[in-house]
């Protein structure tokens, strides 16, 4: 594959919701990661969606990430099973998809894009699971069926392409 386009990109943020992220592995870098990813698709005019898996049960987003982009909500694991999440997709967009859980809805819904000849990006210093070993294996088999682990830090330097980027001082901010 070629490295990313920003022109193409959509930034996909899976379930960072409010009563799951306490139990989440390393959950509060996860959300810094993701913000980061937001900041920067902001700055670089990348589209953004959202979802929330049964916000009853598991609250809305995560303050820190409120309000980045319109969100879906769904009660099936697969954001691709919802029509208003793939509605909000267009069909030749690269996919950087960061959230929770790992091994569930993170995964379900990059093997449902997949299937549907996406690109899918996953962030894998993005994604997080309450067991380690769960985002681990999740990581494994999302990459076995044709979705690229990246970073935080290899999407937004892949965004920018060049130190020229009129961004660049503000995106590189972001990891500092």
């Amino acid at each position: 594959m070629t490295l990313l386009k920003v022109e193409r990109a959509r930034l996909v943020i899976i379930d960072f919701q409010s009563r799951l992220m306490p139990v989440i592995h390393e959950g509060p870098r996860m959300v810094a990661n993701a913000r980061r990813l937001v900041d920067a698709a902001a700055l670089l005019d990348v589209p953004v969606v959202m979802t929330e898996q049964n916000p009853v049960g598991l609250g809305s987003t995560v303050p820190e990430l409120s309000g980045a982009g319109p969100v879906v909500t769904k009660m099936s694991f697969d954001a691709c099973a919802e029509p208003a999440f793939l509605g909000a997709l267009e069909e030749d967009e690269e996919l950087v998809v960061c959230g929770c859980e790992a091994h569930v809805c993170v995964g379900q819904t990059v093997l449902g894009l997949l299937t549907q000849w996406r690109r899918v990006l996953v962030v894998q210093d993005a994604i997080g699971s309450r067991a380690a070993e769960n985002k681990e294996a999740a990581i494994r088999r999302m990459s076995g069926h044709g979705a690229e682990i990246v970073t935080t830090e290899m999407v937004l330097f892949e965004w920018l392409r060049t130190a020229d980027h009129p961004q660049f001082r503000a995106v590189s901010k972001l990891i500092k």
